[in-house]
């Protein structure tokens, strides 16, 4: 059977800067793969390509090939895939949040402060269900909401985003990802912005919500420590290129490339002398 999503020599540029440069790798279905990197290595580029969120100004190359095409409808799977780079705008967008959903950055400026938390819930539904009506988008909206915990949701569907704190509305931002059921979803650093708590327990419900759903979930962090809570495969990114992939177990604990080992240096911990300076990450060989 061939992977959920396959990237094959993948090609990002802005202009004359490249942005991505050669990335290859597979995501099967059900599988958590790791996506690290320093900032600037090309995750988020990556993840938005396959999307095709990149807008005009950006040239890409290569193939990013979707082998579920059609499983929320009565289509059957083709095996040879769609390949997703080229794809019409109007295919792209019955795409995105029905068969892949995507959970971006920083909960506190991804949802539009002046709608209520119900109707931007309920928006994600309505533009993929088909026939759906006001008040059958607003019931799955609640059940949405209860499923990330948000307490008393029926009661809170109308407040406003500033009504709720950080980890709520990241909670509200993942029943968004999830309203129409995704066989894929793209967390494009769901934890940054949030304290260690807060995180632990975010992480906790994408890890119920994924084996739940038996979803494939793309986790984009620079976070090692993170990735390594979530992941069963880690690719590691430098410079637009993925420069080793692996089982997770293994190339936290006993990596081959020194780009990896650096990374893993600097991460400090409770042995950590802090009266040196952190291993340096950008003087490490490619």
């Amino acid at each position: 059977m061939p992977p959920l999503l396959e990237i094959r020599d993948l090609h990002i540029r802005f202009g004359a800067t490249k942005a991505v440069r050669g990335v290859s790798f597979e995501l099967g279905e059900g599988e958590v793969l790791g996506l690290v990197g320093e900032s600037g290595s090309g995750k988020s580029v990556t993840a938005l390509a396959i999307l095709g969120l990149l807008g005009p100004a950006a040239q890409v190359e290569g193939a990013i090939v979707w082998h579920a095409e059609g499983r929320n409808s009565a289509k059957e799977r083709p095996t040879e895939g769609v390949n997703l780079v080229g794809l019409s705008a109007q295919a792209l967008r019955r795409l995105r949040g029905s068969e892949i959903a995507m959970i971006f950055q920083e909960p506190m400026t991804a949802l539009n402060p002046v709608m209520t938390i119900g109707r931007q819930v309920a928006e994600c539904f309505e533009a993929h269900g088909a026939g759906s009506t006001r008040r059958k988008a607003k019931q799955r909206a609640i059940e949405a909401l209860e499923a990330v915990a948000i307490p008393e949701a029926a009661q809170r569907f109308g407040d406003y985003p500033h009504q709720f704190s950080g980890g709520q509305r990241q909670r509200i931002l993942i029943a968004m990802a999830l309203i129409n059921r995704p066989r894929l979803l793209i967390a494009d650093e769901p934890t940054t912005a949030l304290d260690v708590t807060v995180q632990a327990q975010i992480l906790a419900l994408l890890a119920q919500l994924q084996r739940e759903h038996g979803l494939a979930m793309l986790f984009i962090s620079h976070d090692l420590a993170v990735v390594g809570q979530v992941a069963s495969r880690v690719a590691v990114m430098r410079a637009g290129q993925v420069v080793e992939t692996g089982p997770s177990a293994r190339l936290l604990t006993a990596p081959t490339h020194p780009y990896t080992r650096a990374l893993l240096a600097a991460v400090p911990t409770l042995r950590t002398d802090r009266t040196k300076p952190l291993a340096m990450v950008e003087n490490s060989p490619t």
